[in-house]
């Protein structure tokens, strides 16, 4: 599998062509052109992720050149070729966009140029990859879209425009599992005066301490055992840009201190370096957590929840703003017509008061899900009761600790499957027997359909269904015995 796509520009066609082969040999697709014209006709023509180009492009300008693929490519990185005593010329690129610069010779020191190549290309796959998310946020989720039609989610929209345009002013987002925490920081992100640069978000619970500390600050070569090559960590990538943190209330006290004076200073040290880097990367942080509480009970500290709550935003959970169910539920049918190719009108009144009682304990995010699998599986051209598959889920505590701590959240209305299945009273172990077997009926016994109207894995499905045909035969093996023994 190639590791991306270079090309290299440079009139001296041995150059080139040695260059070429060295990265082919590293894994690398590679091509080359050896005039501006052709340089721009080659990026236009194929998906190019890095460009090597020669400070000295013959009779042309590589200066010249740079801004060119800047203003026509703004995606893709620019790596100067110099010689020794260009020096001064390539720090003058790089002041004009380049990402890096390499000297003649760097692709002898193979370690030290595949490092740079392979910072450039992560740069460039990450302005692509931000750059696909700012549109499909135009694309689907304007503003007008997230409001919906409750006061708190109006005057919480209003107050991330205003923070949108203090990009100095670290941002902390609070609310439950699945409310769009994420989307709304993408949003202010998207209204800000750095909307061009990128958008870099982080799961702080998804590694331990140690990667977590990599991620974030990088590693300089030779940090640890594995680290073969420099690499740059999230807060760099995320330069003139917005690094986001979600679930920060489990980020370890050791690496919270490293992180508050990283926001205080601008400025950081990669792992195993001596050097700080400075950066102007805007911070925002999401939490389902009540910092405050986590703080006073020694799990976060005081002054990085301070620091980070400079701005506080918190998204309220969907079943406190149940007027905005409807134009979620419109939204989301309009997109998963357009994903789908389907044509559904709409929800018929008995599936929107389904949707509008329910408890929704996995907010927005349950709600599409509901959405999709109803549109997904069935064929109507209106969201129908039966289409629903609402089930009992154990809701998280909230960020104030309110309602729904370690309770249930059933939905009262119940599915006319689940009716059939609990109409009399039976063990928990029946009652899951039978609304395996109706599932199965409903499905005309296909396996695939059944486990996504029930909500569960495919194997597990089959695992349950095995279980059910050892128990029958134990049954018939015992009421065998039984009449044997009679006989």
């Amino acid at each position: 599998m190639e590791k991306g796509s270079i090309l290299v520009v440079d009139d001296d066609k041995s150059f080139s062509w040695s260059l070429c082969e060295a990265l082919k040999d590293a894994g690398y697709r590679a091509i080359s052109s050896s005039s501006s014209r052709e340089c721009m006709s080659k990026i236009s023509e194929n998906p190019i992720d890095v460009v090597l180009l020669d400070l000295k492009l013959g009779s042309e300008d590589g200066l010249t050149v740079l801004k060119r693929i800047r203003k026509d490519f703004p995606d893709v990185a620019v790596i100067m070729i110099t010689a020794y005593g260009d020096i001064p010329q390539a720090v003058e690129c790089m002041r004009n966009g380049a990402f890096n610069f390499i000297t003649k010779t760097a692709h002898k020191e193979s370690q030290t140029f595949f490092a740079t190549v392979g910072n450039a290309i992560e740069s460039s796959i990450s302005r692509r990859r931000d750059k696909l998310h700012r549109q499909e946020l135009r694309r689907f989720y304007d503003t007008e879209d997230i409001v919906g039609a409750s006061e708190s989610m109006t005057q919480l929209m209003k107050k991330a425009e205003r923070v949108a345009q203090s990009p100095s002013s670290t941002v902390l987002i609070m609310g439950e599992t699945g409310v769009g925490k994420e989307l709304l920081a993408r949003l202010i992100h998207e209204k800000s005066h750095y909307s061009e640069g990128p958008f870099v978000a982080l799961n702080c619970s998804a590694l331990p301490e140690n990667l977590l500390e990599s991620e974030l600050f990088g590693y300089e070569k030779g940090a640890f055992t594995d680290a073969r090559m420099l690499k740059k960590g999230l807060f760099e990538v995320a330069d003139h840009g917005a690094l986001f943190l979600d679930e920060i209330a489990d980020m370890h006290l050791r690496l919270q201190a490293k992180l508050l004076r990283a926001i205080e200073s601008k400025s950081f040290r990669r792992v195993g370096g001596t050097q700080d880097i400075s950066v102007n990367t805007r911070i925002m942080a999401a939490t389902n957590k009540t910092l405050r509480t986590e703080a006073q009970e020694g799990r976060f500290r005081l002054d990085l929840f301070y620091r980070l709550s400079v701005v506080p935003l918190e998204v309220p959970p969907l079943r406190n703003r149940r007027e905005d169910i409807g134009p979620l539920v419109e939204h989301f049918i309009a997109h998963f017509n357009k994903e789908l190719g389907k044509s559904v009108r709409g929800c018929s009144s008995e599936a929107m008061q389904r949707l509008l009682t329910y408890d929704w304990p996995g907010n927005v995010r349950e709600l599409r899900n509901v959405i999709e699998r109803a549109m997904l599986l069935e064929t109507d051209d209106l969201v129908l009761p039966e289409h629903l598959v609402l089930e009992p889920v154990r809701r998280e505590p909230t960020v104030e600790g309110r309602e729904g701590e370690g309770t249930e959240g059933y939905d009262r209305p119940q599915t006319p499957l689940r009716q059939e299945v609990e109409s009399e009273v039976c063990t928990l172990a029946e009652a899951e027997r039978r609304y395996i077997l109706k599932a199965l009926k409903l499905s005309n016994n296909n396996k695939t359909r059944a486990a996504q109207i029930l909500g569960i894995s495919r194997q597990t499905l089959r695992t349950k269904l095995k279980e059910y045909m050892k128990e029958a035969s134990d049954s018939e093996e015992a009421g065998s015995d039984s009449e044997n023994r009679e006989n």
